[in-house]
């Protein structure tokens, strides 16, 4: 950490005949002055890379990548068994019901017949890696809620812009002009935010190269990221 004189520390080394010479004491305020100046630049500082790679590695944050990739098609995207291929599985319900780590893990290793539940669940221990496994089994414990699911959408697809506390200090801020939004002051409803980012920034008469992510997040993902959105507000 910088160690940063406090101005009665340099009036006190001016006082006691350290600094007397102007153009001494001149240079030792110019350096006060730019320390300062650097401290202020670190607080305002955009997300380190060391910092994403932290983020994006929480095992929650993985799993939910590991769900949508192998699990949602089958189990649906809020794991309720409302999945595109529903229909092909008749009256089974593969909605993901309650249960304990451990049943899930071997649930997921084994398949589902192994556990005398439905057939149509493969075992997955030959396709999965140790991580993802464990991983996928920790999203579980939160599929049920909307802000966990949209916590996921939002570290996996906006802080590279918004950044990580969506202060719209993300790696890329600097690249644009103007810069990415502050969405922990935002002042616009659901319904305004839903449609920006299905539609992206120029449709909405704001930023242009705000993307069009109706084209890539489903509508369950845009109203789950909202509903995180909702929760990371701050009042200034």
């Amino acid at each position: 950490m910088k160690r940063i004189f406090t101005l009665d520390e340099v009036d006190m080394l001016i006082g006691h005949g350290k600094l007397k010479k102007p153009w001494v004491a001149g240079i030792w305020w110019l350096l006060i002055a730019l320390l300062w100046h650097l401290v202020l630049l670190d607080a305002h500082a955009a997300d380190t890379q060391k910092a994403i790679q932290s983020e994006l590695s929480k095992p929650e944050i993985r799993g939910g990548l590991v769900f949508k990739n192998y699990c949602a098609l089958c189990h649906g995207e809020r794991g309720d068994g409302l999945a595109r291929t529903s229909i092909l599985h008749g009256s089974v319900n593969l909605r993901i019901k309650p249960g304990k780590p451990e049943k899930y893990e071997k649930i997921i290793r084994e398949g589902g017949a192994v556990v005398g539940m439905s057939p149509f669940m493969p075992p997955w221990e030959k396709e999965l890696s140790e991580e993802q496994i464990g991983d996928v089994v920790i999203y579980l414990k939160v599929i049920n809620d909307s802000i966990s699911r949209g916590q996921v959408v939002y570290k996996t697809n906006c802080i590279l812009c918004h950044g990580i506390n969506a202060d719209g200090k993300g790696r890329a801020a600097k690249l644009f002009e103007p810069a990415p939004a502050d969405l922990t002051v935002s002042n616009k409803n659901d319904d305004y935010k839903e449609m920006i980012i299905r539609l992206g920034g120029e449709a909405m008469g704001r930023s242009a190269v705000m993307p069009v992510w109706g084209e890539q997040l489903s509508d369950q993902e845009i109203k789950d990221v909202v509903a995180y959105l909702g929760t990371i507000l701050v009042s200034k």
